[in-house]
């Protein structure tokens, strides 16, 4: 018998097949050691990179187990053009026999798995009683990033922020048939970065950035920063003082060279690695503590991992091979 061909699950499929409570546990889970992946690899072609993030389950080859590879672009100037700026694909294997499983919109699956590992972060970074939200940046993650947050915290005000006003305020109507189940809470442009900065108790930003866009004198005691944006060197969201001034976290021990903020304080010596307080398995297996004073000023850099990518494409092969239809 032939081997069947692999399913191609778009941005629709992957919508149906995943919420972030569930990819909130099988983050923590991967992180915790159920999978694992080797360095991603970079190249660059003038404006656009192209990524290559391998990831398989920690017991391949075995029986249940997988075998993933995400191969993306970043193209900066697609925003231009009408396109999201992340393009690619995501391909499952059968760990136990390397079988192709299925072709995954990587896009799309990225906006998940990074919304959520921002959630995951702030379970343990984020004051719980946490009110109101800035979203600085309008793009294509900005909507994840709310939602994922509002899954964990008592939101009641989000201030959504962006170079363009018009793209901001794009966003407030998007996001608003989401927030009907949550009708206490009030989304609004900011025209203020600094207004809205100064009255949040969580701070996300996913933007493209090369100058700061947070100044550590905004920032009100116990606020949590989530840095999603700043890709590469040289680009950055938050000033140095900032840096000197949160107990900083990041997602993997690459952040210390990719990216911007993190790295780029690391390389100028605006920061030391005394500064870093830990990686986000280290919060999941419980190794160090997340937020231990009300008012401390925590920082989550996300720079994104391939267990991530895996971890959520699980989720989605599984409930999509679960409902589709049997052949008798």
């Amino acid at each position: 018998m032939a081997p069947s061909q692999p399913v191609f699950l778009d941005a629709a499929a992957i919508d149906s097949c995943l919420n972030f409570a569930a990819l909130r546990a099988a983050l923590s889970e991967a992180f915790c050691g159920a999978m694992l992946s080797p360095p991603r690899q970079h190249y660059s072609f003038k404006d656009a990179t192209q990524l290559v993030m391998p990831s398989w389950s920690a017991d391949v080859p075995a029986r249940g187990s997988y075998l993933g590879a995400k191969i993306v672009s970043v193209h900066p100037g697609n925003g231009a053009k009408g396109l999201p700026s992340v393009q690619g694909l995501f391909l499952l294997q059968d760990g136990e026999t390397g079988t192709p499983l299925a072709m995954m919109d990587a896009a799309r699956l990225t906006l998940w798995r990074t919304a959520a590992a921002s959630a995951l972060a702030a379970t343990y970074l984020a004051r719980p009683d946490a009110e109101t939200m800035l979203m600085a940046g309008a793009g294509q993650l900005a909507p994840f990033l709310v939602r994922a947050h509002c899954d964990i915290l008592p939101l009641r005000r989000i201030w959504l922020w962006n170079r363009n006003r018009e793209a901001a305020a794009r966003l407030v109507l998007a996001l608003q048939p989401v927030m009907n189940a949550a009708p206490s809470c009030e989304l609004c442009v900011a025209d203020d970065l600094a207004a809205a900065a100064a009255e949040a108790d969580i701070i996300s930003c996913a933007t493209l950035s090369r100058a700061p866009l947070i100044r550590a004198s905004w920032l009100r005691p116990g606020v949590h920063l989530d840095l999603v944006g700043a890709f590469a060197p040289g680009m950055r969201e938050v000033d140095d003082e900032t840096l000197r001034a949160a107990r900083i976290f990041l997602d993997t021990d690459a952040a210390c060279v990719e990216g911007g903020d993190v790295a780029d304080g690391l390389a100028t010596g605006a920061i030391s690695t005394k500064s870093l307080a830990g990686v986000l398995a280290d919060l999941c297996l419980k190794h160090t503590s997340g937020r231990t004073l009300a008012n401390e000023v925590t920082l989550f850099k996300s720079i994104g991992t391939a267990i991530e990518d895996l971890a959520a494409a699980v989720i989605v092969w599984q409930a999509w091979n679960a409902r589709k239809p049997r052949q008798n």
